[in-house]
């Protein structure tokens, strides 16, 4: 699936909800069923900055497919499901598919205009963190790539 059908399908999966209020809910939720980050990833160096909450994010590349795949965990609620949410639209995708897949369904699903300025800050920093990883991942692929003779 790509990043902009995962997007879609975010997006569809908050279309039902009647108010913010179960939209949060369903947020939190989401959050809830992320997977424990083990505490050898809650370091310092995982940190996200730029968050008022305490967020770890956490990024490898699969080798066979050459995806990049995400953990992430906050210690609060709404955060951890902002956090859910960009896992699920960039956990497994290729580096050059995060950097050419920016974050639609923010606005689509109208956080920016809900989410407190400092939530909206850690939602930014958070995702420019994942650019970060991907840009790094990038990289190192185009560095392993053999030349071609000329």
């Amino acid at each position: 699936m790509t990043i902009d059908e995962r997007q879609r399908e975010l997006v569809a999966l908050f279309a039902d909800a009647s108010d913010w209020e179960e939209r949060y809910r369903k947020l939190i939720d989401l959050g809830r069923a992320l997977d424990e980050l083990p505490e050898p990833l809650k370091q310092e160096k995982y940190r996200v900055r730029g968050c008022q909450s305490q967020v770890w994010l956490h990024a490898e590349l699969e080798p066979q497919q050459q995806h990049v795949v995400f953990r992430a965990d906050s210690d609060a609620l709404i955060v951890k499901g902002l956090i859910a949410l960009l896992l699920r639209v960039y956990s497994d995708a290729t580096p050059a598919e995060i950097l050419a897949s920016p974050p639609r369904f923010i606005e689509e699903l109208g956080l920016a205009r809900h989410l407190s300025p400092t939530r909206s800050n850690g939602l930014r920093a958070m995702f420019e963190q994942m650019v970060y990883y991907a840009k790094a991942f990038q990289t190192l692929l185009s560095a392993r790539r053999p030349v071609p003779p000329s």
